[in-house]
């Protein structure tokens, strides 16, 4: 019998992760997935005055707690897995970024995003290897 084990990540830090998602790129958008009413906001990136740099910035917090109220220490976090795409049912890039104990605050940049609306979310993998659900989907029109 096989027993899959997941990392229960209390709601509390999906809603940090959507509300600290700090999406830019060029040519305006907006954000959702935060119902709590705070705007996700939008901030124009481009290198010299002919380069655009389309990308999108994320930023979330470590978690404190699993689902059922445990605590997680920031020393048993291992990587965090953002995956992101342009059809939210199909989110087919992915990217990792190692070394999550380093810090409770943690970004990451996605550039060279094409024009069009992306979706992003966020786990966070254990040094056991166990994952967590997936984040609420934020988006960004480039």
């Amino acid at each position: 019998m096989t027993v899959e084990r997941v990392i229960k990540v209390s709601k509390a830090w999906i809603a940090a992760f959507v509300v600290g998602a700090v999406l830019s790129g060029c040519g305006g958008g907006s954000g959702s997935g935060s119902d709590s009413g705070t705007p996700i906001t939008d901030n124009n990136t481009s290198g010299s005055s002919s380069e655009v740099v389309k990308s999108a910035v994320l930023s979330w917090s470590a978690p404190l707690t699993r689902v059922n109220g445990e605590s997680i220490p920031m020393a048993e976090l291992d990587q965090y897995v953002i995956r992101y795409g342009q059809d939210a049912d199909n989110l087919s890039e992915q990217v990792v970024v190692t070394n999550a104990q380093a810090d409770a605050e943690m970004s990451y940049e996605v550039s060279g995003l094409a024009d069009g609306t992306w979706f992003f979310t966020i786990q966070v993998q254990d040094t056991n290897g166990l994952i967590s659900e997936p984040s609420d989907i934020v988006s960004k029109t480039i």
